[in-house]
């Protein structure tokens, strides 16, 4: 007898039809509970992201994943050519500089390539705490503490720092991370505008007394649109209301401040911050993140953030990198000055052309374009005509309507990388209609 499961899709039917035997020998539960059966219902309960995929595809929402098999740098190979790279982090040309990279090889040959364990227990190397004693002096703060990422620095330090009898006044506009630390401490949240300091103080007026203890977090340089929190102002409120101060200087490192100390250092606020948080995967060009303050509350840290204690060190090869890269711009801001000549090369450039870059005070430049779906075809005309790199900016990562290419100029850019990628995007943008 030929059989075939009615839940079965018709497809290859063939394939999935046997035949059983009309004997005393066939088990119903047998068969139900058998490999191929459970198989089937395993698929099936995952189907749903098929639709996922195709809804996606249909709204013009869903990305391409390019893979580069090169060095970060102003050029990339993905498969068999070579793009202008414009859209990395790199914005100091670190990722892939020749004495930081020489320092992590000479690491790994002294250390090794994994740290082994977690930081209290047999994970801590002499260079993690050198690297701790680093990030401190060079943000000017009593203490610093490192974890594997930035991501991971703010899941860390957020519910250290406040729980469910707290409350936190958090910026609208802020990363991802940030939403999930708050979240993860189940503190009592409030989201204030983005940038409205009048807004953040009704916020602390009308909700400070419900927590033991606050809260006011904020991004430090807004990664999407580029713009500078008012820190000073944050700073003063939260004085004021008896609110701790954590900044997420993330977009900062690098690039503002006395060679590149970060937006704290660029508001002269080190003594008046409770919380500077910050990553070494951008302008540092390496992996990992940090979170500094006082040396009471970094001890804490270690005590109790959880990425610190159940997650496996920073390597070895990546603390000696991100050590060399500081030490290069505590001897040399040249490469500072570079990134901000030619991130002010691009966008006047842009603006020239009649693009609009949105209001950004650093140099990330975002080519605001509104459509999804038009945003991915410029993304998509640039990378094929053009041979530009340069990632569409889509619903989740920015809301509705606000798609973008979000550029991000570098110091290893030339001023003629710089002249190649806004001539591409004034012919793509006629193409698609976008300028005029």
């Amino acid at each position: 007898m030929l059989w075939r499961h009615p839940d079965l899709p018709m497809e290859n039917a063939e394939d999935r039809m046997f035949s059983l035997k009309q004997d005393s020998s066939f088990s119903c539960d047998r068969f139900i509970n058998s490999d191929f059966i459970q198989y089937v219902i395993h698929m099936k309960r995952t189907d749903w992201a098929k639709d996922e995929i195709e809804s996606l595809k249909q709204e013009g929402r869903y990305i391409p994943i390019r893979t580069i098999g090169s060095p970060q740098g102003p050029y990339v190979r993905i498969e068999s050519d070579t793009y202008l790279n414009m859209c990395s982090n790199n914005y100091l040309g670190f990722a892939n500089h020749p004495d930081i990279r020489r320092a992590a090889i000479e690491a790994i040959e002294k250390y090794g390539v994994g740290a082994g364990a977690v930081r209290s227990i047999a994970g801590t190397i002499d260079l993690h705490r050198q690297l701790e004693e680093k990030v401190a002096e060079f943000k000017h703060m009593e203490g610093a503490v490192v974890y594997q990422g930035g991501l991971l620095a703010n899941i860390a330090a957020v519910p250290v720092l406040v729980n469910k009898q707290d409350v936190v006044f958090s910026e609208e506009l802020n990363h991802a991370s940030i939403i999930d630390a708050v979240r993860l401490s189940s503190a009592r949240k409030y989201v204030y505008k983005h940038m409205d300091m009048d807004d953040l103080e009704r916020n602390l007026k009308e909700h400070r007394r419900e927590g033991k203890k606050a809260l006011i977090i904020s991004d430090g340089v807004f990664s999407m649109d580029g713009d500078i929190t008012p820190l000073k102002e944050i700073t003063e409120l939260g004085e004021r209301y008896d609110a701790m101060v954590y900044v997420d200087d993330a977009h900062g490192e690098g690039v503002l401040g006395d060679h590149g100390r970060g937006i704290v250092d660029h508001f002269h606020l080190s003594d008046r911050v409770d919380v500077e948080m910050g990553t070494f995967s951008k302008a540092l060009g390496s992996m990992g993140g940090f979170v500094s303050g006082s040396s009471s509350l970094m001890d804490l840290m270690k005590q109790r953030s959880r990425p610190f204690l159940f997650s496996s060190a920073l390597n070895a090869g990546d603390t000696a990198a991100v050590m060399k890269a500081i030490s290069i711009l505590e001897h040399d801001d040249t490469p500072l000055k570079r990134l901000w000549s030619n991130a002010e090369k691009l966008k006047k450039e842009l603006a020239d052309f009649g693009f609009d870059t949105g209001k950004s005070k650093t140099p990330i430049t975002p080519v605001m374009i509104g459509s999804e779906k038009k945003t991915l075809e410029l993304s998509q005309l640039l990378y094929k005509e053009y041979k530009i790199f340069a990632s569409p900016i889509v619903y989740p990562t920015v809301p509705r309507g606000t798609a973008r290419i979000r550029l991000m100029p570098s110091a290893a850019h030339s001023p003629d990388d710089i002249s190649i990628a806004t001539e591409a995007f004034r012919k793509a943008g006629r193409s698609l209609g976008i300028i005029s």
